[in-house]
């Protein structure tokens, strides 16, 4: 499938991304292997996972790992083929370096991940949310200090608006510590905020973007229909709360887009995927599946680029 390259690195990944948040319930130990394997046999090289991933089972300050201990066994053997990210910044424990990004905080879980995903570096490690309770320059200096030591290759953020980001960008210039190379916001057809300033910040400052919540919790597949049963297996059906309220407002919005889609000659899936991966800097899209099927659909959607 396409590769796309992260501007100021070497990496060059997949326009689709395996996110694994759902990697131990509902997608079990053996069909998330099974679903790895598949994906990287069938061109995508990039996984996405963060040490608070337990899929279902996640709640908050809960542990975590589940998703890293199981891509680190579905990578035995396949390693050198992909470019493996995970994240950092939730609470995952009780003590005070299992919460943030503190220097304590980046070199403990940075040490866990690496042992979890059975891998001696990370190729990027992204800041899963803003800390306010840690500077910028020591963040930085600490991820300059796992890159010095081959722990990672590159970092990333994710969830920062875009003042945070050009905040972070200026403490990196102004103390000649290394830039992210990529950001990975929430981005949706339903929610386009980043539209606005994110994404143009991201182009100017030639920083890919790889958006996450591309379907919107399944609402932009097509299969919610205003009047009609949720589907036995979706996720509204599985996890109501990890999905928006089915509001008439919403519907209004689906429907509005799916007459866009028409008007191309695309279902709304298609539509979805094609209209997010023009966006830009866009490079690749963190997308969850539960099926082999369902990703064989998303990499040929992603292959008619226009």
């Amino acid at each position: 499938m396409e590769k796309r390259k992260i501007p100021n690195s070497d990496l060059e990944v997949s326009t689709i991304c395996l996110g694994t948040m759902t990697f131990g319930t509902p997608v079990g130990e053996h069909d998330a292997i099974k679903l790895t394997h598949w994906a990287v046999d069938n061109g995508i090289n990039f996984i996405d996972t963060a040490n608070m991933y337990e899929g279902y089972a996640r709640s908050a300050g809960s542990s975590g790992g589940v998703a890293e201990e199981i891509v680190g066994k579905a990578l035995s053997g396949r390693r050198d083929k992909v470019i493996l990210a995970t994240k950092l910044g939730n609470k995952v424990g009780p003590e005070p370096e299992d919460d943030g990004t503190s220097p304590a905080a980046i070199r403990k879980q940075l040490d866990i991940s690496l042992n979890r995903l059975a891998t001696d570096y990370i190729d990027i490690y992204y800041l899963h949310k803003p800390d306010a309770h840690t500077s910028m320059v020591d963040i930085l200096c600490t991820l300059n200090e796992a890159i010095e030591a081959g722990k990672i290759r590159y970092y990333g953020v994710s969830n920062y608006s875009a003042e945070q980001f050009s905040e972070l960008l200026k403490v990196a210039d102004e103390n000649s510590l290394p830039r992210p190379i990529i950001h990975q916001p929430a981005y949706s057809l339903l929610s386009r905020g980043i539209e606005k300033e994110l994404l143009p910040l991201c182009k100017r400052e030639q920083i890919a973007a790889a958006p996450y919540q591309i379907l919107q919790g399944g609402l932009l597949t097509g299969k919610y229909q205003r009047g009609q049963e949720l589907p036995s297996n979706s996720r509204k059906a599985e996890m109501n709360g990890w999905v928006w309220d089915l509001t008439d407002e919403i519907f209004s919005q689906l429907e509005q887009i799916e007459v866009d889609a028409r008007s191309k000659g695309r279902t709304m899936l298609q539509h979805t995927i094609l209209e997010t991966l023009g966006k830009p800097a866009v490079v690749s899209l963190v997308m969850g599946v539960k099926r082999i099927n369902q990703l064989e659909a998303l990499i040929n959607f992603s292959n008619y680029l226009e």
